[in-house]
């Protein structure tokens, strides 16, 4: 297999739906998101794919929003859950799911712009 570094990306963009679930119990991801959040890269999450942060444990103390389903494990990782089309919390994008793609979207592009990505 071949090896990815976080040195090699700007931001990496966790899909949703239930692919986070098999994302999260798989340990290269986990590091490759934190790895890419603690070298001052963007994480964008949308849906289900707050598993993923919450995962490789970058979510404590931080403002997020998900679907509505997962507001307790985004509350016990730590985190402060809000109901909103898109929340950003420094270099971290999330949103909802498939309706706020449209602001999701061009919140991760503002973020990437705003952080020189």
């Amino acid at each position: 297999a071949q090896e990815v570094s976080s040195e090699s990306f700007d931001a990496v963009i966790i899909p949703g739906g239930y692919a986070p679930d098999r994302m999260r119990r798989h340990e290269p991801m986990l590091k490759l998101v934190r790895d890419i959040f603690e070298d001052g890269g963007v994480v964008a999450m949308i849906c289900h794919a707050v598993w993923v942060p919450i995962s490789a444990g970058i979510l404590e103390g931080r403002r997020v929003t998900a679907t509505s389903s997962v507001k307790d494990d985004v509350v016990n990782a730590g985190a402060a859950f809000f109901d909103a089309e898109v929340v950003k919390d420094g270099r971290l994008v999330s949103s909802r799911g498939p309706n706020d793609l449209p602001v999701f979207c061009q919140a991760i592009i503002e973020t990437l712009s705003a952080e020189g990505g």
